[in-house]
């Protein structure tokens, strides 16, 4: 199930709401769990399972760290256990099929016979609910936060279906507070459901439509792609995959509201960025500040000289890439996040450049859609060939075959790239910014019932949208 599907948002989350607002405030983070695991045993039931068992074994090893105040080592080996056991299972369902397909080309390279191996599904949700058990045992371990006061806590902080299959990534020092008590309120509940709704419009409005473009283009023969049309599907998936998840994001961040959570913001316009390094200050923030809290600074940092800090980059983003997807190209993704980085550590290279806000906001949108391309690629060599066709750099043929011109792009996708165009680089007005973070009181009446009326609008059109349309997508269900 998805939050961009009718049987969520007129079914299961009304119902959940209903129940959850009658129960006593005793018995909602139960109701609040047994609604998650319904939500994840809605696409994957087999798993549920291993998530429940996994977290009791998180728990119980959190209250063991805590035991051990005293002793250093043991706190230490705990802690290197807890990890390994979710690391592991992480390497199992990910990248076992990825790591099993290279030893077979390497023995088929040898003239050996394959490994036999059944593929592993990969289980919905796991690379973001893995960072967030392993978040709340670090957290344990330095003391920035008390073990869970129960399994049913903890359970809820790790299955809580409004950021369980794609984040944003909460840590548990974040949240710890608000799993014991929070406060409910109708001002919460409405920019919740403004929020949710809002996010809804990305997702389908914007991303589904630019989406539908995107995969008409990659879809294509390489011989066939003219380098107009492989730019316009390297911006289209652009501001596909940006929509696509910073809406999911936007959904999730109302849907706690909803049930009284305030979870951090995710995503502050990041094509605005005008270097790589502001750019991963503004994507994806949860899985930035996770990377650089629980792997960047533990690994030394920039406290350890220059040569380490790099070092420590790459890892950091080499990791990123491989943590997306068991794929070279993925991999290769983040080393072009990673070299990118690193020139903006070397002699602070934009400013050395003097380049005018707009110059370098343009050029770091055109690297990123670049990176974009290795992202949605299936394989490097894909990539690749794509790239070329983006330069002219092959001699291949620049004819479309028959009859595909004119289903690239129609009037509605080309309104819907436009506005998340305007939308991505434009600055977003201050009072609107207040409201699209809860914080009401210092708005007018006027301000806040335009919000409800707009969310409203995109309430209607999305969902007209869904019942007309078979293609809902979400780009990162996968990871």
């Amino acid at each position: 199930m998805v939050f961009s599907s009718q049987t969520f948002i007129f079914l299961f989350l009304p119902g959940v709401l209903a129940i959850y607002g009658m129960a006593p405030v005793r018995w909602r983070n139960l109701v609040l769990f047994v609604a998650s695991c319904l939500f994840y045993s809605w696409g994957a039931p087999k798993f549920l399972f291993v998530l429940l068992v996994s977290s009791a074994v998180d728990y119980m090893l959190g209250h063991r760290i805590n035991a051990q105040c005293r002793s250093a080592s043991n706190k230490r080996k705990l802690l290197a256990l807890g990890i390994v056991l979710n690391v592991g299972l992480l390497l199992y369902f990910k990248y076992a099929n990825f790591f099993v397909e290279q030893v077979n080309s390497s023995l088929a390279i040898m003239g050996s016979a394959p490994i036999k191996w059944t593929s592993v599904v990969l289980p919905i949700g796991i690379s973001f609910f893995t960072f967030q058990k392993i978040s709340y045992l670090i957290d344990v371990y330095r003391g920035t936060a008390s073990p869970a006061p129960s399994y049913l806590s903890y359970a809820l902080y790790v299955a809580m279906f409004p950021q369980l299959i794609a984040g944003p990534i909460i840590r548990y020092h974040d949240v710890a507070r608000q799993l014991v008590s929070r406060i409910h309120s109708m001002e919460k509940m409405y920019s919740g459901i403004c929020r949710f709704c809002l996010g809804l419009g990305k997702k389908v409005l914007i991303a589904n439509s630019l989406g539908e473009v995107a995969d008409t283009i990659f879809a294509l023969p390489h011989s066939g792609i003219p380098i107009e049309v492989a730019w316009l599907g390297a911006l289209c998936y652009s501001f596909q995959i940006y929509y696509d998840f910073s809406g999911y994001s936007d959904m999730a961040i109302g849907l706690g509201r909803m049930f009284g959570f305030e979870f951090l913001e995710n995503f502050n316009q990041p094509y605005r960025a005008k270097n790589f390094t502001e750019f991963w200050q503004r994507w994806h923030i949860s899985l930035s500040n996770w990377m650089r809290e629980y792997l960047y600074i533990p690994l030394g940092g920039n406290q350890k000289g220059a040569i380490r800090m790099f070092v420590n980059l790459w890892i950091v983003f080499l990791l990123s890439g491989f943590w997306h997807g068991a794929s070279w190209n993925f991999i290769a993704w983040g080393a072009f996040h990673g070299f990118f980085l690193t020139l903006d550590k070397i002699s602070s290279h934009w400013k050395r450049m003097t380049l005018p806000p707009p110059l370098a906001m343009s050029v770091t949108f055109i690297l990123l859609m670049l990176s974009w391309v290795l992202f949605r690629s299936e394989n490097l060599s894909d990539a690749w060939y794509f790239i070329q066709r983006m330069f002219m750099l092959s001699s291949l043929g620049t004819a479309l075959p028959e009859g595909a011109a004119g289903t690239i792009i129609n009037a509605l996708q080309l309104t819907m790239l436009l506005a998340g165009i305007c939308f991505s680089f434009m600055p977003i007005p201050s009072s609107w910014a207040v409201l699209t973070t809860g914080q009401w009181r210092t708005q007018s009446n006027a301000n806040i019932i335009g919000m409800g009326a707009t969310s409203l609008v995109v309430l209607v059109v999305a969902v007209s949208m869904l019942s007309t349309s078979t293609f809902n997508p979400f780009i990162y269900f996968r990871f």
